[in-house]
């Protein structure tokens, strides 16, 4: 094997680890910006259901997008408290609003395999793979497809 091949091979992929409904699911920690609870969001008038509203970081207004309903689960419990994965695209923050932050882990890229044919397919539009780890499997979700929100409509 050439030495190239022998370093892609032992290459780590590190994801920010959260939570959505019951599903285990990961973002590139290279695309988080920030982590932090969800609160004081102000619903934007006639915005889409999946745009939860806006938040002030530091200043900064932050779009926040609601993951559940992005990809099609349930509204969360009433009395759930949620997380905010702050994220930027095109000069913009996006705040994607899930149940749970974990941890982050370090994976390696020989692991990681493209989506299921059982993966929804909702599911599938928005993921760039996925990682079956023990006990379970991890979504590695793909921020762009997500803040492409015309897609959805």
């Amino acid at each position: 094997m050439p030495a190239a091949e022998a370093a892609g091979a032992d290459e780590e992929r590190v994801f920010v680890t959260l939570m959505l409904a019951d599903q285990l699911c990961g973002i590139p920690v290279l695309a988080v910006r920030d982590v932090l609870a969800a609160r004081n969001i102000t619903r934007i008038p006639l915005a889409p259901a999946e745009i939860a509203g806006s938040l002030n970081l530091r200043g900064r207004i932050v779009t926040a997008i609601d993951l559940r309903r992005r990809l099609g689960l349930p509204p969360p419990p009433e009395a759930a408290s949620r997380m905010a994965v702050v994220t930027e695209q095109g000069g913009e923050l996006y705040a994607l609003l899930v149940d749970q932050v974990s941890e982050v882990l370090s994976l390696a890229a020989r692991d990681f395999e493209h989506n299921p044919p059982t993966l929804p397919m909702l599911w599938a539009s928005h993921s760039a793979g996925i990682y079956r780890l023990p006990g379970r499997l991890m979504v590695v979700l793909d921020v762009g497809r997500i803040l492409a929100l015309t897609a959805a409509q």
